[in-house]
């Protein structure tokens, strides 16, 4: 009698004690995935001093005190705005050239707000910047990398401080999507003016901007994202005409 009470007994407790193991490995779990979160939260919310530890150092010596350091801190003076008088946007340019090139590479959320096909922007502006499918992200990324130092007109664009929206409209693009005439001549004066500009003095019917063809869209020739390339060329084989932006003249130096 007493043997089966103590069996039973027994029994109960090492009942017990796997319901409250298993129990504490499940909150141990629980804790574990609650960290991820935590960490995937973190992650899409970092701040500037979240790599650079002296973050007032990387700041122009005359700029205000800012407020935190994150790019929510930066919005309110550095707003983007498109019209006729701005030709570049310094602190926009610098700070995508400093974190999309081949060395650097950051991932894009972590100053922007983004989930995929949703809207796409800038924490604390209510402007959005397009909307944005994961495809269209990995695209978005090697174009900016390609801004940021390749061989093409973007990347010539890109060290004279100007950003893919002053050239887009104020939106990110779709990928078929392309540049007017007069969004190139708003910084690049009149066709009248290039013409003027690119005469030859020895042969004055040689000009690329004043051709027997007429008026011809500036991207036929002047490519954003591949090699730019002289039409001209096509027919005239033996014309010496250069482009900015030739990817084989560019890579071979």
């Amino acid at each position: 009698m007493i043997q089966r009470t103590l069996l039973v007994l027994f029994s109960g407790l090492l009942i017990l004690f796997f319901y409250f193991s298993m129990h504490s490995f499940a909150g141990a779990e629980t804790a574990t995935v609650g960290k991820k979160k935590e960490s995937s939260v973190k992650a899409s919310r970092q701040t500037c001093a979240s790599c650079h530890a002296d973050f007032k150092s990387m700041l122009p010596t005359a700029h205000p005190p800012v407020k935190g350091s994150s790019i929510i801190a930066c919005v309110p003076c550095h707003k983007y705005s498109k019209n006729e008088n701005q030709k570049s946007n310094t602190f926009s340019a610098k700070l995508h050239r400093a974190h999309t090139n081949a060395n650097t590479s950051v991932d894009c959320v972590v100053c922007h707000s983004w989930k995929p096909g949703s809207r796409f922007s800038v924490p604390g502006s209510s402007k959005s910047l397009g909307v944005l499918s994961a495809d269209d992200m990995k695209l978005e990324q090697s174009i900016f990398a390609s801004w940021s130092g390749g061989p093409y007109l973007d990347s010539i664009h890109g060290k004279a401080n100007v950003v893919c929206l002053q050239c887009h409209g104020g939106v990110i693009p779709q990928p078929d999507t392309t540049v007017e005439n007069g969004v190139c001549l708003e910084c690049h004066g009149t066709l009248e003016g290039l013409a003027k500009k690119t005469e030859p003095k020895d042969f004055a019917d040689r000009n690329p901007h004043k051709s027997h063809l007429g008026d011809i869209n500036c991207v036929v020739c002047h490519k954003g994202h591949t090699a730019s390339t002289v039409i001209c060329l096509d027919c005239h084989k033996k014309f010496n005409m250069k482009i900015k932006g030739e990817a084989a003249s560019e890579q071979n130096r």
